[in-house]
């Protein structure tokens, strides 16, 4: 029997690349939770707001209703939970 590397890396890649994703997913909708918890906004309909694109798009969107520095302090307080939940994102190393 021969150990497949390439295979076992393309899993690895694969199931590490789906956590990630899983994991920024998550991150940006709790950031916008957060964010719509100190503006006074419906959290429901900022979570919303994931869905127009990447950060600048959101911050577009809510056209100065929030400060980027409070944005990216939500964003933060977001991972700090988020790391505490789920556990650290950084990728697992091949012993």
């Amino acid at each position: 029997m021969v150990f497949d590397l390439r295979g076992a890396l393309l899993k690895k890649e694969e199931i590490e690349s789906a956590r990630l994703m899983d994991f920024e997913f998550r991150l940006r909708v709790r950031t916008l939770r957060l964010a719509a918890a100190t503006i006074g906004a419906d959290p429901d309909a900022m979570a919303r707001l994931v869905t127009l694109g990447d950060d600048a798009a959101v911050l577009r969107a809510l056209d100065g209703q929030i400060e980027p520095a409070t944005f990216h302090a939500c964003r933060e307080e977001a991972r700090r939970q988020l790391i505490v939940e789920r556990g650290d994102p950084t990728p697992h190393r091949l012993a």
